[in-house]
């Protein structure tokens, strides 16, 4: 066996083990990591994916209103049925062939940003996308679909309405549905948050673990696992969550452990807060998210904390 081949029987059993109700948060991460491992582990699984999707048609299946509540997968019969297709095509060759024969997975285009990068991308709909940093995302936007996979990162989209064709975000276990409005997604291996600027979106748990949830202006989606919490925002704090776009880091009462965490999205340079106290103090301001030297040294200044930096570590302790 080829080692395209096998990689193709690979890819096929991960999709389909990702199809079955005991899917785990751990599975998800142990198929992450399969994906990271090498570029073809990727192509052969996006191929697989988008080519299936098309033949399925999932769009089409998918109710394009956003209220619809229907919590059920509607692929859970059509992969079995590819199951026994694969199973009875003689040999992954002839797998490989069926989805590799169609263009429709090289209509794909990925975007992808470096640590402390931003980008904008304009879709051919209408649509565009703000990647932020370390972002990797798929976009497949043609006259029938407009699917978008967000591997990593975060990104804020500003969907132009098409009632025709809604326009889905896949990110990890969630897919966001929305027909027209600004909103956006941030993912971080199976955690995803979702923030709405304007309009509704539809966000549904892929294992169908819990019903749709409809969010509008000012809603927060923090999903993870099965847990699925909604809270409201202000306008101020929405603001805050993307003040990113402006090139800004805004911390309100955060703590610094969070906004240590933040500041090491950007950078390659990471900030390590040591001792409890320090992790639980409070802190506020806008900040340039690359310059985290100056960072530390308003730190030191105004709190008078010590640190210490060895490479590319700065560390921080009372």
């Amino acid at each position: 066996m080829t080692n395209a081949i096998q990689t193709e029987e690979t890819a096929a059993q991960w999709l389909l083990r990702r199809e079955q109700p005991e899917w785990t948060a751990q599975n998800q991460a142990e198929l992450d990591a399969w994906l990271d491992a090498d570029a073809e582990n990727k192509t052969a699984y996006w191929r697989l994916e988008y080519g299936w999707r098309k033949v399925d048609r999932i769009a089409a299946l998918r109710s394009p209103t956003i209220g619809s509540h229907r919590g059920r997968r509607p692929l859970r019969h059509g992969w079995r049925r590819f199951a026994l297709i694969a199973a009875s095509i003689a040999g992954a060759a002839a797998c490989l062939v069926v989805f590799t024969t169609s263009t429709d997975f090289w209509k794909h285009k990925t975007y992808e940003t470096d640590i402390g990068a931003r980008e904008t991308v304009s879709l051919n709909d209408g649509s565009t996308i703000e990647l932020n940093t370390a972002t990797v995302l798929r976009a497949a936007v043609d006259a029938k679909v407009r699917d978008v996979w967000l591997e990593r990162g975060e990104a804020y989209f500003e969907v132009a309405h098409d009632p025709s064709r809604p326009f889905i975000v896949h990110a990890g276990d969630r897919t966001i549905t929305v027909l027209g409005t600004k909103f956006s997604v941030w993912r971080e291996g199976t955690r995803v948050n979702v923030s709405v600027v304007e309009g509704r979106v539809r966000v549904d748990d892929a294992q169908s673990r819990n019903a749709p949830s409809i969010v509008t202006k000012g809603d927060v989606v923090l999903a993870q696992g099965a847990s699925n919490l909604i809270a409201h925002k202000s306008a101020g704090e929405v603001d805050t969550t993307l003040s990113w776009r402006q090139g800004l880091l805004r911390f309100d009462q955060s703590t610094l452990a969070d906004a240590a965490a933040e500041f090491n999205r950007y950078n390659r340079k990471r900030l390590v807060v040591t001792g409890a106290n320090v992790a639980q103090m409070r802190i506020g301001g806008s900040f340039e998210p690359s310059n985290v030297d100056a960072f530390a040294r308003l730190l030191r200044q105004a709190y008078g904390l010590k640190i210490e930096e060895n490479g590319n570590e700065i560390k921080i302790s009372e």
